[in-house]
């Protein structure tokens, strides 16, 4: 009943987002300016897609996004779709190769591994996912570029978070109002890497 009465739910149904987690996304954007038209973005951990529908609503035609995702996404109009595990070798070239070269305006990941029920081993194998997601912004952001990642307060949470600081300029901690109450989860900014980050 929560999720039929959620008010997030509804307006994903009726302006046509493919889940309520749209709203954190845009609520982040509008907040920190992160996106703009013409820019290139990558969405980690981006099924079913609504993040990817918000993205391509704001980089228009001139922009980029690529989508990556270890489950099917269906098609998202303007939207290049990457499958497989992030974590993996060759997914990552597979990527890099749908990216052709250019620099990334912009990474977002809301990855999150599947849950097992052992708190200390999800939550550990979430801070990994950010990891992993960190180091690929890292390396392939522009000197401007922003970071969004989502990431689950708890043990390595704090460390994550000191990684960040060394690589951006600015690091900020995010609640959006679309993110349910109860949930530990938080959504961290990043902006402009460090002189010396990313070589």
């Amino acid at each position: 009943m929560r999720h039929v009465n959620d008010p997030y739910v509804r307006r994903a149904r009726t302006q046509g987002y493919r889940s309520r987690a749209a709203y954190k996304l845009l609520q982040l954007l509008k907040l920190d300016g992160l996106v703009r038209s013409g820019d290139t973005v990558v969405d980690l951990g981006a099924a079913p897609g609504s993040w990817s529908q918000v993205l391509v609503e704001c980089v228009g035609r001139s922009g980029r996004v690529v989508a990556v995702d270890l489950l099917e996404v269906a098609p998202v109009p303007g939207v290049m779709v990457v499958q497989g595990d992030f974590s993996e070798e060759a997914v990552l070239r597979r990527l890099e190769e749908a990216l052709g070269g250019r620099k990334i305006d912009l990474v977002v990941s809301d990855m999150a591994p599947n849950i097992s029920g052992v708190r200390s081993s999800d939550q550990a194998r979430s801070i990994h996912l950010c990891e992993l997601a960190l180091d690929f912004a890292e390396t392939h952001l522009n000197s401007d570029g922003a970071f969004v990642v989502k990431a689950f307060q708890g043990a390595g949470y704090p460390e994550f978070l000191a990684a960040m600081r060394r690589i951006f300029v600015s690091v900020a901690s995010r609640k959006p109002g679309a993110s349910r109450g109860e949930s530990n989860e938080m959504y961290l900014v990043g902006k402009k890497l460090k002189a010396g980050a990313g070589t």
